[in-house]
């Protein structure tokens, strides 16, 4: 009995022993599983965090693109703007320096005085010469204008005062002059003469 009692004892102690190492082996895998599980939910949430980062990131990108484009195109409008201004500005100074050069020429210059250059009075155009040289008419002639000499201006002036007053244009054609009984004779037996031969016919027909 003695014997069984110690045996009895021994296995109590040896069970005593185990039952710490068990429960600290327990605790340790009951550890580790909620290790495990902490990981796993810390993950999960890490990961739509960085989604959110990485989100937020883009967006400030994109605003600083946007940003810089805008920077970019207001300066570019501002040169735009400034461009012209520049251009009149430059303008103006051009005139400016272009006075004050035609001025100073000006001054340099002498004054004129009236007597240096008396002004010439004009005078009305006279015809030449020959045009005045005065002309005696044929017979033929002489019947249309008259048989007093007088300058060839005069004899044409006559002849074309004569030709309107009897009415010997052409309506259709008013360079050509139909001649009557009077001008026959005076533009050589021909019924219909242009206003270009008159100087001609004159011609052969004074003296």
């Amino acid at each position: 009995m003695a014997k069984a009692k110690s045996r009895s004892k021994a296995k109590s102690k040896t069970k005593a022993r185990r039952k710490p190492k068990a429960k600290v082996k327990r605790r340790v895998k009951a550890k580790r599983k909620s290790g495990s599980k902490a990981t796993l939910k810390r993950r999960t949430k890490a990961k739509p965090k960085r989604k959110v980062k990485a989100k937020a990131k883009r967006k400030v990108k994109a605003k600083a693109k946007r940003k810089t484009r805008a920077t970019a195109k207001r300066t570019v409008k501002a040169k735009a703007k400034r461009r012209p201004k520049a251009k009149a500005k430059r303008k103006v100074k051009a005139k400016a320096k272009r006075k004050t050069r035609s001025n100073a020429v000006r001054k340099v210059r002498a004054p004129r005085s009236a007597s240096a250059r008396p002004k010439a009075k004009k005078s009305k155009r006279q015809p030449p010469a020959a045009f005045m040289k005065p002309l005696t008419p044929d017979l033929a002639l002489a019947a249309v204008v008259g048989d007093t000499p007088q300058p060839r201006t005069q004899i044409t002036k006559r002849l074309w005062a004569y030709i309107k007053k009897n009415d010997l244009q052409d309506p259709a054609n008013r360079r050509n002059i139909r001649a009557d009984d009077k001008l026959r004779p005076v533009f050589g037996g021909k019924k219909i003469v242009n206003m270009m031969e008159l100087g001609r016919h004159i011609k052969v027909h004074t003296s």
